[in-house]
C-alpha cells in the first residue's frame, strides 16, 4: 500500500506524477508551455506534472511558466522549487495580459465559481472578459481550456449522461458564465484559427478536496448527507491533470469539446454507505433520488485516453484515511448536491 502523505508537498508529488500517456504527449509537442491560473486547486499539479513529463521526456530545455496573481507568496515559492517559472499577473487587467510571453502551448485553468452567489459580476468578468484577452493574445497558440460539464443541463439518471453533442444549459450564475466562457474562447478560435479544446471536466478529487472528502467529512462528523442529486461522475486529479495535458495533442478550429471524467456512475447514498462502513459510522441520509442528476458520459476521453490509473475503491481507501488522520483540508466544499445552480 502507497504510504499516505501528510505533507502540502507529499500530496502534489503524489498527484503530479506523470504517466506514460504525458511523457509520451510532451515528448512530440513542440515548444514551451504556460498554465494560466496555476494557483488554483488543479493548477500547481498540472505544473509540475509538466516539468516532470518533460524531464522524462529528455526535452529539459523546454519552460513550464506557470501564471497567477500568487496571493499567496508560499504558491509561487513551492512552484519555483519544483522547477516551474513563475509570471506574476492579473489576467483581467488588459496590460499585463498583452506582457506575457507568447507561448505556442497553454493550458486555461482561470475562472471564478465560489462566490458566484454574491458577486455575480465578478464571476462574469472572470469567466468571460479574462477568456477573451487571453484568447486574443495567444492567437497563435495550442489552448487547452478548462470547463465543466456544468454547461449541461440534468439529464436522466438511468442513462449514460450527458455526451458533447448535448446542447448546453444555463443552470444558474456559474453555468451560464461557463457556456459564456466556451463561447467566447470559440470566437476567437474561429476569428484566428486557433486551435483549442474544451475540457469538460467533472469533479476532480484529490485528499485535501473534492466530492469524495465532502461526503467522508459529512459521515465522520454525522452531518446530513442529502441524496437528492443521487449520482455523480468523478476523476483523480492526477488523471485528470494527465488528460488535461495529452488534450494540447487534440486541439481543433473550431474547438474540440471533450467530457473528463471516470467511466462509472456513482451512487451518493453508496458512497455514504461505504464511507460509512469505512469509518466506522453510520450516515444519516435525508431526501429521495431525484430522476436527474449532473452526469456526463466520458466515453470519448476514455477511448482516448483509456482508463483513470487511480480507481474509485482506492480513492474511497486514501480519502477515508486522510480524513480519519485529520489531514489538513483546502477548506472548499463543492456544494455538489446543489441543483439551483447556485455556488
Amino acid at each position: 500500500m502507497t504510504t499516505l502523505p501528510q505533507s502540502d508537498r507529499a500530496i502534489e508529488l503524489l498527484l503530479s506524477t506523470p504517466t506514460p500517456g504525458v511523457i509520451e504527449a510532451v515528448a512530440h509537442l513542440p515548444g514551451d508551455f504556460m498554465i494560466l491560473g496555476v494557483g488554483g486547486k488543479m493548477g500547481t499539479t498540472t505544473a509540475v506534472m509538466l516539468r516532470r513529463a518533460l524531464d522524462a521526456a529528455g526535452r529539459k530545455e523546454a519552460s513550464v511558466t506557470g501564471v497567477s496573481r500568487f496571493s499567496r507568496a508560499e504558491a509561487r515559492t513551492d512552484l519555483e522549487a519544483l522547477g516551474v517559472r513563475t509570471l506574476s499577473c492579473d489576467l483581467a487587467d488588459a496590460a499585463q495580459v498583452a506582457a506575457l510571453p507568447r507561448t505556442p502551448n497553454v493550458l486555461f485553468l482561470a475562472g471564478q465559481k465560489f462566490g458566484t452567489a454574491s458577486a455575480p459580476e465578478l464571476t462574469w468578468i472572470q469567466n468571460t472578459v479574462v477568456p477573451a484577452l487571453v484568447a486574443e493574445h495567444f492567437r497563435a497558440s495550442r489552448l487547452v481550456v478548462f470547463s465543466t460539464g456544468c454547461v449541461y443541463p440534468f439529464v436522466p439518471t438511468n442513462g449514460p449522461g450527458a455526451n458533447e453533442r448535448e446542447p448546453v444549459a444555463f443552470l444558474g450564475e456559474y453555468a451560464s458564465s461557463c457556456v459564456g466562457r466556451e463561447r467566447v474562447f470559440t470566437h476567437f478560435s474561429k476569428l484566428h484559427g486557433t486551435p483549442q479544446l474544451m475540457f469538460r471536466l467533472n469533479y476532480a478529487v484529490e485528499l485535501r478536496y473534492g466530492v469524495l472528502v465532502d461526503l467522508a467529512l459529512k459521515v465522520l462528523r454525522g452531518e446530513t448527507v442529502d441524496v437528492t442529486m443521487g449520482w455523480l461522475n468523478c476523476i483523480w486529479q492526477g488523471d485528470a491533470c494527465a488528460r488535461a495535458i495529452q488534450c494540447l495533442a487534440h486541439t481543433a478550429s473550431p474547438p474540440r469539446l471533450l467530457n473528463v471524467t471516470g467511466p462509472e456512475k456513482l451512487s451518493i447514498r453508496a458512497l455514504a454507505e461505504e464511507f460509512g462502513r469505512q469509518l466506522q459510522r453510520t450516515p444519516i441520509i435525508s431526501g429521495q433520488e431525484a430522476p436527474t442528476a449532473w452526469i456526463a458520459d466520458a466515453s470519448e476521453s476514455l477511448q482516448l485516453f483509456g482508463p483513470p490509473l487511480m480507481t474509485v475503491p482506492r480513492m474511497l481507501e486514501l480519502v477515508t484515511a486522510y480524513v480519519k488522520a485529520d489531514g489538513r483540508l483546502l477548506g472548499k466544499p463543492t456544494h455538489f448536491e446543489t441543483r439551483s445552480g447556485q455556488f
